[in-house]
């Protein structure tokens, strides 16, 4: 399909085109948005940061830059990526979380982990999991039986699917008994210390924050959490020489193939947090957002059913070409990752402009995804721009997982595990809103929704 087809398909058909929170002045002041970024920081962009290519600011002292340019996006995160680390506002909210795992970790530390985890996640490996993948979606398929005809809350029903999906392709065992601490664990991060306090983005690492006190006394009870699940799962142990389970068989046996080094105990809880909390949460995000977007496009919906129904029950996600189409339209409308927020460790220089130590650089999919020069109706839901034989998108136009070096880890397993669960759930049901009042995206750590909409559900 070509980009005139495309053109041509959004003009006879009216695409949806989704509620979105309103763009920010132009003229807001840099205090005002800083502000705005804590609350909401998709409302922090004006109208500019969705057409023009690099938009210079300041921030406290320092130069920021929003990037919307490929070479100057494959400079940052490709031809000199270990010159920009995080912010030290990303790693206070990070890190009580994730620890020193690999999102967190930097330089030497960053090459070993990720070098040791990827074996792992090699489509091969990931292959394995699918069975795990699939007796989740189709235990979920069985249990929303019940709730036909009656309001549904299908945000939690995919938060319940993703955690046992994490839970299994991980421990192999399901998430039942722990479930609800875990949710528990999450929604407390995420509504009490996720979001950066002003003092969070000024003040250096080194200087404790008022939040960082409350976020190290979650970080002792969550580390405890998580060695417990460690603690049951090496209880469960493996059968004499058989083949490797799990994740955690997997990333309890990897070793760095250049240095022979394991994980310690300590960072494979980190490595553990990391891949259930990301595994779980973003891919339970981007599932939302598609089934809200097939409950407002009922075109699109009864497309994606024909193709569930006539390959049922298929565990191959190449042979859903349509409904992984869906699931990458959605990530580029709702981004998980909606920002990424870099220091300069030294002097450089990105789209002719002298970069100093400290100064800030923002690539923010968001933006990307939306950007007025980049697509063709962009505010628009057009599952047909992913179909094969379209015109792949600009190179770092399109950034749902990240790019370069530090590319999302396990980027092939949440397409996969989306795309199969997504087609087993709309194959089986159909899926309208109950309600009217639209869903606003908030860009607070991940692109959530501004509120659970109730959904209602019935046989197809």
């Amino acid at each position: 399909m070509t980009i005139a087809e495309i053109h041509d398909l959004s003009l006879s058909r009216r695409p949806l085109v989704p509620p979105a929170p309103p763009r920010a002045p132009d003229s807001m002041g840099a205090f005002r948005r800083v502000l705005k970024m804590g609350d909401n920081a998709i409302e922090s962009w004006g109208q500019r940061a969705y057409e023009e290519d690099v938009i210079r600011g300041r921030f406290f002292g320092r130069s920021s830059f929003i990037l919307n340019t490929s070479d100057a996006i494959k400079h940052v995160l490709v031809d000199n990526y270990e010159n920009y680390t995080r912010t030290p506002g990303g790693i206070r909210v990070l890190r009580p979380m994730l620890g020193e795992g690999l999102l967190i970790a930097e330089g030497k530390a960053w090459k070993h982990q990720r070098r040791t985890l990827a074996p792992a996640f090699t489509p091969r490996a990931v292959n394995t999991l699918i069975p795990h993948m699939i007796a989740v979606a189709d235990e979920t398929v069985v249990k929303l039986k019940q709730q036909c005809g009656h309001p549904i809350d299908l945000r939690e029903v995919m938060q319940r699917m993703t955690l046992d999906i994490a839970g299994r392709t991980m421990f192999s065992f399901e998430m039942g008994r722990h479930g609800a601490t875990l949710r528990d664990f999450v929604f407390e991060y995420g509504t009490r210390l996720a979001s950066p306090h002003l003092l969070d983005l000024v003040l250096p690492l080194s200087w404790p924050t008022p939040r960082d006190f409350a976020r190290a006394r979650f970080r002792k009870r969550w580390t405890a959490f998580v060695a417990q699940l460690m603690a049951e799962r090496r209880a469960a142990g493996k059968s004499g020489d058989a083949p490797p389970q799990d994740l955690f068989d997997l990333m309890d046996a990897a070793r760095d193939p250049e240095t022979g080094a394991s994980f310690s105990d300590e960072l494979l809880a980190d490595e553990v947090a990391t891949m259930i909390l990301a595994g779980h949460e973003t891919t339970a995000i981007a599932l939302f957002w598609a089934l809200y977007l097939l409950a407002l496009d009922t075109e699109s919906q009864e497309k994606l059913a024909r193709e569930a129904r006539g390959v049922e029950g298929t565990a191959e996600p190449e042979r859903l070409p349509f409904t992984r189409a869906v699931i990458d339209e959605a990530l580029r409308l709702y981004p998980p990752a909606f920002l990424i927020a870099r220091a300069a460790m030294g002097p450089d220089r990105v789209s002719g402009f002298p970069v100093r130590k400290g100064d800030v650089i923002l690539i923010a999919p968001w933006l990307l995804h939306r950007h007025e020069k980049l697509w063709q109706a962009p505010n628009a839901f057009l599952p047909e721009r992913f179909m094969p034989g379209a015109p792949p998108p600009e190179r770092f136009a399109y950034l749902p997982f990240g790019a370069g070096a530090r590319v999302c880890i396990g980027a092939h397993f949440a397409l996969v595990e989306a795309t199969l669960a997504l087609a087993r759930l709309v194959g089986a049901y159909r899926i309208e809103l109950a309600d009217e009042v639209p869903v606003m995206p908030v860009g607070v750590v991940t692109t959530q929704p501004n509120r659970s909409p109730m959904f209602r559900i019935a046989p197809r």
